[in-house]
């Protein structure tokens, strides 16, 4: 299973070309497999980014939300285990969206495609794939 970070959810639908070309091959073939996943925790980042306007969309978060999960990509809900496991991760900054993402791959034992490279560069066992590569 791959969960993808907010912004690589974005680009792999809006924006395809901020994507590497061996992600979007691992994205696509993830999409053919029905395997591929996204945080209900981004949606939540998605929609304070368009409030923020730090994100500008014509559509609501609410649209945004129905384009990506359209792709076939499954939602992933934040459970209490997930909330507890993103509080104990060591060595991970402290935004609490990275971390609820983060724990999300962890609980799901999938590989987290992502572009931060905060996230990249964190001494975890967690699998991860940059995006842009």
């Amino acid at each position: 299973m791959i969960v993808l970070d907010t912004h690589v959810a974005l680009w792999s639908v809006f924006n395809t070309a901020a994507l590497g070309k061996r992600c979007l091959r691992l994205i696509r073939q993830a999409e053919s497999k029905r395997e591929l996943a996204i945080s209900a925790v981004s949606f939540w980042e998605i929609s304070l980014l368009i409030a923020k306007r730090t994100l500008c969309f014509s559509d609501s978060a609410t649209e945004v939300r129905r384009t990506i999960l359209a792709t076939g990509t499954a939602e992933l809900p934040l459970s209490g285990e997930i909330a507890i496991l993103a509080g104990e991760i060591e060595g991970l900054h402290g935004d609490p969206a990275d971390r609820f993402i983060a724990a999300t791959a962890i609980a799901h034992d999938a590989t987290l495609v992502t572009a931060d490279d905060r996230l990249l560069r964190w001494q975890h066992s967690v699998r991860r794939s940059n995006a842009e590569s």
